[in-house]
């Protein structure tokens, strides 16, 4: 697996289906972006709602927007959630209000913080962190559609 880093491609391949919504900065929005990503996953692929495939991407959502609720919000600002279906990928991207609070490393699994992302970096094929202006950041996740098997 890619360690996280800043793009080294600004822009993602291009996507057969993209949609953009943003949500509240709580556990409710969390759970929506989460369930959102589950849906449009087996809109877009057809895949079923209870594939392996769909669990990941809702364990890689919810990680991504639970971060950046923790760690990436201000008061009153909402975070932005983006899918992406790419013809070898589904493209999770979280959009948060902190572009100085880059996502660390992952840490091993005995550390007290930053087991998330290692659950990113295990699912996800690839996936890195793009501040893209002065107001916020993104951190996006790639899964790989190949291993998407029915």
């Amino acid at each position: 697996m890619t360690q996280p880093h800043l793009a080294d491609e600004v822009q993602p391949r291009t996507p057969t289906h993209h949609l953009t919504l943003r949500f509240s900065g709580t556990r409710r929005g969390a759970r929506l972006a989460r369930q959102l990503a589950v849906q449009q996953l087996t809109e877009w692929t057809g895949l079923p709602y209870d594939s392996d495939p769909a669990r990941t991407v809702a364990l890689v959502t919810a990680e991504l927007a639970s971060n950046a609720i923790r760690h990436g919000s201000v008061p009153g600002r909402d975070f932005r959630l983006t899918l992406l279906h790419l013809p070898q990928a589904f493209r999770i991207e979280v959009t948060d209000t902190r572009p100085e609070r880059l996502p660390a490393t992952p840490q091993p699994a005995d550390a007290t913080s930053g087991r998330g992302l290692l659950l990113v970096q295990a699912y996800a094929d690839r996936w890195g962190c793009e501040p893209r202006d002065t107001y916020t950041k993104t951190v996006w996740a790639e899964v790989p559609l190949h291993a998407m098997g029915s």
